[in-house]
């Protein structure tokens, strides 16, 4: 019998589409954390793909569903000092309340403060209060009550049910008649069960935060800009640290407000915040007061692993002592921070992609959206953001073309926005294809491409050209409905031939930077080591 103190970890439970296998690592340092620190550690999880279940990770391990019987039945035999269930991800998160209640001691943040992050009504107190805003939003649990809260937000909005992981079943709704076809398909509305309904920000920029508190200070491990628009699940989204586009102005303000609602909450360990950037305003979309998807990401871009650091912190160790350096370095200093562990002119920017299992599902639209569909992810470094971005896309399986024919067909609310855009392309030698609309729409404007018939148009189509390989880069935004349409087949015919296609406007642009900074360097790519970098700047 041990005699060191025990503590248990929750794991994220069985690998799917939606928990992603970032659970995993963060539970993994945080029993290396744990073990630093003098404690025998307990993991609780059930999937045999994972280190944590690894029968040397851990001092015990229980190969259990992370059910609350389950729990229940491994505390009770365990005696442990207490339990953390800021590390797997929401599975383990919807136990603190009824854990806590058992008499189970929750280690990290509390359950009450997850509860305020997590209650819709609670959370909106809490940002009135601390001043912040975020966007229109409410509830229903009829079909009535649905159409009328969407109609007093206002279309587009973005609708799901409760209480999901991975955003699944949500969806961007453009109109009545397509809320009712959402409500009859995917969701069972009830008082136990309502419906959130959120006004969808369009042409927005998506912030992530990732960041350890100890209920006194708060470190920010990194500002994350999205590549692509608010309204793709931020865990399928590109990724740049530090931010590529927006102002240093709106940055500071997201830290500040990052540290406020950490400390409002009494977060103790890992918090991940998501806001978004319109116009100048900044809103908050969601808190989690947990380890996130982006912690492995952060962890390896600012050269400190914060799961590890969060786990120390939640068994009473402080930032302060933890991390003297960090501190003495910001106290010390007068100028901003890229994030709290990088100064503001870090020579390197790290793009995090993700990779997706279209060839796996062969009648699924490869197409972004607010539900989860990726199942890794890579991470390319240089010293542009162009290059950085490049390496990512290789890492992820696309090779991007530096000459050759680009297609354009996009959605009517996306074609003033892509006409710099094909500018850009011509000027650097590509040539133009594009589908009727938006083809004339950009001869009007000077750009000059060629028409190409649309699937369902005839043949030669656009779906015939991309099978002989006579596309090079496809780019091609949703109009929203969800119909299976001329741009599914060209998503799909995209996808069989492994021509890289990008459904946004903003992945548009960081494509075009990536192969100007590709051209400006002649195809040469240095290789960076993450070690190296770090030993430079400390």
């Amino acid at each position: 019998m041990s005699k060191k103190p025990t503590v248990v970890i929750l794991g994220s439970g069985p690998n799917r589409i939606g928990q992603g296998i970032e659970f995993d690592y963060a539970c993994v340092h945080a029993i290396w954390g744990l073990q630093e620190e003098g404690y025998e550690t307990v993991m609780v999880n059930c999937n045999p793909e994972t280190v944590s279940t690894d029968y040397d990770t851990a001092d015990k391990l229980y190969f259990e569903p992370i059910v609350y019987e389950n729990v229940l039945d491994i505390v009770e035999k365990e005696n442990p000092l207490g339990v953390f269930v800021q590390f797997g991800g929401q599975t383990p998160l919807k136990l603190a309340l009824p854990l806590r209640k058992a008499g189970v001691k929750i280690l990290g943040t509390s359950p009450e403060s997850i509860d305020r992050a997590e209650d819709r009504e609670l959370f909106r107190k809490l940002l009135l209060k601390l001043g912040l805003k975020q966007p229109p939003s409410g509830t229903a649990t009829s079909l009535e009550t649905a159409l009328k809260v969407a109609e007093k937000i206002g279309y587009p909005v973005l609708v799901r049910p409760s209480y999901v992981l991975g955003g699944r079943a949500m969806r961007i709704v453009y109109d009545p008649e397509e809320l009712k076809e959402w409500i009859k398909e995917a969701v069972q509305v009830s008082n136990e069960r309502p419906i959130l309904i959120d006004k969808y920000l369009e042409n927005t920029v998506e912030l992530d935060v990732d960041a350890v508190a100890d209920n006194q200070e708060v470190l920010i491990g990194a500002v994350m800009e999205h590549i692509e628009e608010a309204g793709v699940h931020s865990g399928d989204s590109a990724a740049s640290i530090p931010t590529y586009s927006l102002p240093q102005e709106a940055v500071l303000k997201v830290k500040e407000y990052s540290k406020k609602l950490a400390l409002a909450l009494n977060v103790k360990g890992l918090i991940n915040i998501q806001f978004a950037v319109k116009d100048g305003d900044i809103y908050v979309l969601e808190v989690n007061p947990r380890s996130s998807r982006s912690v492995p990401y952060v962890s390896k871009s600012v050269g400190y692993p914060l799961a590890k650091l969060a786990v120390k912190v939640g068994v009473g160790r402080t930032l302060r002592e933890l991390l003297p350096e960090v501190f003495k370095r910001i106290e010390e200093g007068n100028e901003h921070f890229a994030s709290d562990f990088l100064p503001a002119d870090f020579p390197y920017y790290t793009v995090k992609e993700v990779v997706f299992p279209w060839d796996r599902f062969p009648e699924e639209d490869p197409v972004l959206g607010p539900e989860m569909k990726s199942t890794g992810e890579v991470m390319g470094v240089d010293k542009s953001f162009g290059l950085a971005y490049y390496k990512a896309q290789l890492a992820a399986g696309m090779k991007l073309p530096s000459e050759g024919t680009v297609f354009i067909s996009v959605a009517d609310k996306d074609k003033s926005q892509v006409v710099d855009i094909a500018k850009e392309f011509s000027n650097l030698g590509f040539k133009i294809l594009a589908t009727r609309g938006t083809y004339k729409f950009l001869k009007e404007r000077g750009v000059h491409a060629r028409m190409v018939l649309k699937y369902s148009e005839g043949r030669p189509h656009i779906v015939d050209l991309i099978l002989n390989r006579e596309v090079d880069l496809i780019i091609n935004t949703p109009s929203g409905k969800r119909e299976r349409s001329d741009a599914y087949y060209i998503r799909r015919a995209a996808v069989q031939e492994r021509v890289p296609y990008y459904t946004t406007l903003r992945a548009s642009r960081a494509v075009l930077e990536a192969i100007k900074e590709y051209r400006r360097v002649g195809g040469k790519l240095e290789v960076y080591s993450l070690q190296d970098i770090f030993s430079k700047i400390r």
